[in-house]
């Protein structure tokens, strides 16, 4: 039965993604396998509370990939781990796709090693850059050529692929340009891919979203990061991340099709009891929640789209 409740969601997701046409009831999402677990748990909980009100068919194929299927009017939600970018935005613009952008929650995109990569604690900007600068493909392949301090010891790179905003957001943070990275690295669009490679490669270095880390906390360790002019490295926690000491904060995003959301009035209800479940559900899957006005500001945008519906 729970292998049934599982792919109930992506063979809805199939269906839904043979046309545009939209499914009575049913209210498609893809986008972030970062943002993955919170929609999943605040869908999840909707589900329970009103059984058979609305069907969810949640995917993941990256930032990216979900804004492409959003924007050709596939889906009725977007979730993302940056930004909606200019090319996207022009995209949903020429095919008439109005849309709303709400927060949910902030993660953290964090370092990881193998737990036998005893041998460092913490990287500084300086360092990540000279691990993945395009200029460091096949070339900068041992740990020793990052700091002289560091043994001889192959350096096994995993992250995630080109459709992911993870990428996105930490090659801009690191490298100046988004995009702009070695490629000679182990890619996947699956946080649960890079964990499982991480964890199987001694010497293994990592990163993507802190909720996979604290899921899988017994497998990796996490490494502390030292900003530009920071006075020491800090590790990614709650109290960095609010305070913002720790150099990768992002917000997590959910964009939603204004003319499904007119359409649908259930789409409202859950959307608005989605921002009212998020403080806890995000801290339920390892994300942290927004300040109460974030979230005071969320269903003030969504009443105002409501409000629109209903003229």
């Amino acid at each position: 039965m729970a292998r049934c409740s599982l792919l109930l969601p992506l063979l809805l997701l199939c269906l839904a993604g043979c046309t545009r046409e939209p499914l009575p009831g049913l209210l498609r999402v893809d986008g972030s396998s970062t943002v993955y677990p919170l929609l999943e748990a605040l869908a999840e909980n909707y589900q329970r509370r009103h059984r058979g009100e609305v069907r969810i068919a949640l995917g993941v194929s990256g930032t990216g990939g979900g804004f492409s299927r959003f924007c050709r009017g596939e889906l009725d939600l977007a979730n993302a781990s940056r930004r909606i970018v200019d090319t996207e935005r022009a995209a949903c613009m020429a095919a008439g796709i109005e849309f709303l952008e709400l927060q949910l929650a902030l993660d953290a995109i964090t370092l990881v090693v193998h737990p036998e990569t005893d041998w460092v604690d913490a990287l500084d900007l300086s360092q990540l850059r000279r691990i993945w600068a395009v200029e460091s493909e096949r070339r900068v392949l041992q740990w020793n050529q990052v700091d002289p301090r560091f043994p001889e010891r192959p350096l096994l790179l995993f992250g995630p692929g080109a459709d992911s905003g993870t990428f996105d957001y930490f090659t801009r943070a690191v490298n100046g340009r988004a995009r702009s990275s070695r490629s000679d690295y182990t890619a996947s669009e699956s946080d649960n891919v890079l964990v499982l490679g991480v964890a199987q490669a001694p010497g293994a270095l990592g990163f993507f979203g802190l909720s996979y880390y604290r899921q899988n906390a017994n497998q990796l360790r996490a490494l502390a990061v030292r900003g530009e002019g920071a006075p020491q490295p800090v590790m990614p926690s709650p109290e960095s991340i609010r305070d913002g000491s720790y150099p990768f904060v992002r917000p997590m995003y959910l964009y939603v099709n204004l003319a499904r959301l007119r359409a649908e009035p259930t789409f409202g209800k859950f959307l608005m009891e989605a921002l009212e479940q998020a403080p806890t559900a995000a801290a339920s899957v390892g994300f942290v929640p927004l300040p109460d006005a974030g979230y005071a500001q969320a269903q003030a945008q969504l009443r105002v789209a409501l409000a629109g519906a209903d003229r």
